[in-house]
């Protein structure tokens, strides 16, 4: 049966943990987001940054409206065609009077507020003058709002520091244009606008005999057309501001559910940092946990909390890791040293060379232990650092195995490998997994006796590379299979003592879960022996992938 190690759970700390305590972390966090409100949100960079751009976007709408107004440019045409067409029509009348009758139509009319009406003679003399009723009190219809009166402050103020337009024709100089143009019986008009003001002048010939013999002209000042005007402005206003309160409100509630979050990220993370610099607390650092928005957001909360927790593994590791080699140099520190208490008082010559070769051993083995931890230690930086590349796992495998098939028939071992036919082609660190299999390999010949084999084959299951290095030996305990693959832990015959540091497949399986494969170890026993019978040898099986 095939028994994979099993990775012992780590306790999860990160987060929001209810069921424990507060820490510092947690507390402060809480007491600053107890602090936060509205006015503490737009001290966000990133919140005004949105509620800018949401702003923008709307301001630029509302003045494209208002710039581009087809309605206002439709009214004024046809209030410009109407008074040509009042124009006209008086023409028409005044032509098919005579001179005297004229100026007696002319003073009969009843012209509506704000228009008067002039008629030139072929001099361009004013010959009569004829104007309509003034508005009630000066100014209906100029009808005052907040909205419209706010804006025409701020296009005042900002007109008075602009530099100054070129100011608009006159009633005198606009009739003096269309006048010579109107005498060759050709109408005119003309819409002058000062300010909020607007001047519409139409000009149009008046026959006699069939030629233009005076010229009639209308002025007037729609003030009706003004305040339709501002009224339809102030409509578009008044939605502006409306939408441009919901886009704040919305740019408000979308900054806080953007800004708050990464905010709390940033003072967990500050806050473990500055802790740990000032080393006032031995609390880990708490990230919030945000894993439930299926956003970018819980993505990199998710992401931050693993980073940490793996940080903390890590520094966890290499206390352990300090602490057994710690362990490991102290017993060949401790034989060494009673080694050498006892050569000072023994004086035969066979008990001074056993000494001696009992220092001798543990001197090799503090040299071997420091050598391999030095390894283990740097091989994590060396796994990132190296470049992986394209190989053929078979290839591999036959060259290491014409060198290791020398050592095992030395000692009356029989070596088989059995590879297939087709490369294996996998991407990782070669140099890095044949230094794996030499391990695999090295210690199945080292647990084997003479007559015993060692065998070595490689298959492809479906999406993954499968290696194995079988023996006959005396197999593993069945107690020792979860622990083959520790650090500093050996189960080796007691004449090999001290011959292994006891790294070697805690090295081996450190690099293949660095190329996303798993390694374990299993003793081979017939399929119908029972569970406890003495095992046939053992198997390591190492799995790549494609």
């Amino acid at each position: 049966m095939i028994r994979q190690t099993a990775t012992p759970e780590t306790e999860i700390v990160l987060g929001d943990d209810w069921m424990r305590p507060p820490g510092s972390v947690e507390a402060e966090l809480r007491n600053r987001r107890a602090r936060r409100g509205l006015l503490a949100l737009f001290r966000s960079p990133l919140a005004r940054r949105i509620i800018l751009f949401n702003m923008l976007a709307l301001v630029l709408l509302a003045a494209g409206v208002l710039f581009t107004n087809p309605f206002r440019d439709t009214l004024l045409r046809q209030h410009e065609a109407a008074l040509r067409a009042q124009a006209e029509a008086l023409s028409d009348m005044l032509a098919a009077s005579e001179e005297p009758a004229r100026l007696r139509a002319l003073a009969a009319l009843r012209l509506p507020a704000g228009t008067e009406l002039l008629l030139f003679d072929a001099r361009g003399e004013i010959a009569f003058r004829h104007a309509g009723a003034e508005h009630a009190n000066g100014a209906r219809g100029a009808r005052r709002t907040v909205i419209s009166d706010a804006l025409e402050a701020l296009w005042t103020g900002f007109a008075a520091i602009a530099p100054t337009p070129r100011p608009p024709p006159s009633d005198a100089e606009v009739i003096a244009a269309l006048f010579p143009g109107a005498m060759r019986g050709i109408g005119a008009s003309r819409i002058v606008q000062q300010g909020a003001e607007l001047r519409m002048l139409v000009a149009t010939p008046v026959l006699a005999g069939g030629a233009p013999d005076s010229v009639l002209v209308l002025r007037q000042v729609p003030r009706e057309l003004a305040q339709t005007l501002r009224a339809e402005r102030e409509q578009v206003l008044q939605m502006f501001v409306v939408a441009l309160l919901v886009s704040v409100g919305l740019s408000l509630v979308l900054a806080s559910t953007i800004a708050n979050p990464l905010a709390d990220l940033a003072t967990a993370a500050e806050l473990g940092r500055d802790r740990q610099v000032r080393r006032i607390s031995p609390e880990r650092v708490r990230i919030p946990d945000l894993a439930g928005r299926p956003d970018e957001i819980g993505r990199l909360s998710v992401a931050m909390r693993g980073m940490v927790s793996a940080l903390y593994d890590r520094i966890e590791a290499n206390e352990q890791f300090a602490a057994d080699v710690a362990h490991e140099i102290k017993n060949p520190l401790a034989s060494l040293r009673s080694a050498v208490g006892a050569l000072r008082m023994t004086k035969r010559e066979d008990q001074i060379a056993r000494l001696l070769e009992v220092i001798e051993h543990d001197v090799r083995r503090i040299d071997r232990l420091i050598s391999d931890t030095s390894n283990a230690s740097r091989l994590d930086s060396e796994l990132v650092k190296e470049t992986e590349e394209t190989f053929d796992l078979c290839r591999t495998l036959e060259a290491l195995s014409r060198h290791l098939a020398q050592e095992a028939e030395g000692r009356g071992i029989e070596f088989l490998i059995e590879l297939p036919a087709e490369p294996i082609v996998i991407q990782g660190l070669e140099a890095r997994l044949a230094q794996v299999f030499v391990n695999l390999i090295s210690n199945a010949i080292s647990f084997c006796q003479e007559g015993d084999a060692v065998r070595v084959w490689a298959r492809k299951r479906a999406n993954r590379a499968l290696v194995v290095v079988e023996d006959t030996g005396p197999g593993i305990p069945d107690a020792a299979l979860d622990k083959i693959f520790r650090r500093f832990y050996s189960e080796r015959p007691e004449s090999q003592f001290g011959n292994h540091s006891g790294l070697g497949l805690a090295i081996s399986k450190q690099i293949v879960e660095a190329h996303g494969g798993v390694i374990w170890a299993e003793n081979i026993r017939a399929a119908e022996a029972e569970a406890g019978s003495p095992p046939l040898g053992a198997r390591f099986v190492v799995g790549l992938p494609l």
